[in-house]
């Protein structure tokens, strides 16, 4: 049974890299285009450009979100929105209370921890990630080593 379940891993991972990424993006261009309801608590609206840091995160939203579903440079994109959605959380949510549950933050903390995940595991299956890997070793370039991880 395990070793069917990890030979699965690295499309389970695409799958999951390509969801959390997509959604992430969503929130982004709600935020910067007004699209899909359009920023939360604006009715529709969109955030003024240049405002701190609301409009700062929603293009971190947008352009990390997509590089992630994408699986274009999926670890550092990782990186940078696990970062900003820790910022988020203590900057904006943790003043309120502790919980997720009691202060709203259980989006900002929920997009962290699946990112920080994403930063260990690299793109999976499905992402431009592994074919740029796979051109550069067909060029004969010495190519990094992308193994899925095992418990």
């Amino acid at each position: 049974m395990s070793a069917r379940l990890n030979s699965a891993q690295p499309y389970v991972i695409g799958l999951f890299r390509i969801v959390f990424g997509l959604l992430f993006a969503v929130h982004g261009a709600a935020s910067l285009f007004g699209v899909l309801g359009g920023a939360a608590g604006t009715d529709g609206g969109t955030i003024a450009a240049g405002t701190w840091p609301g409009w700062y995160a929603a293009v971190i939203q947008l352009v990390a979100g997509a590089l992630v579903t994408l699986g274009l440079g999926t670890r550092g994109a990782a990186l940078i929105a696990s970062g900003s959605m820790a910022y988020a959380y203590f900057d904006v949510h943790q003043q309120a209370a502790l919980w997720p549950i009691q202060n709203g933050g259980e989006l900002s903390a929920l997009f962290c921890w699946a990112f920080f995940l994403l930063v260990f595991t690299g793109s999976g299956a499905f992402g431009l990630d592994r074919l740029l890997v796979r051109r550069a070793a067909e060029d004969g370039e010495r190519a990094p080593e992308q193994s899925p991880v095992a418990a």
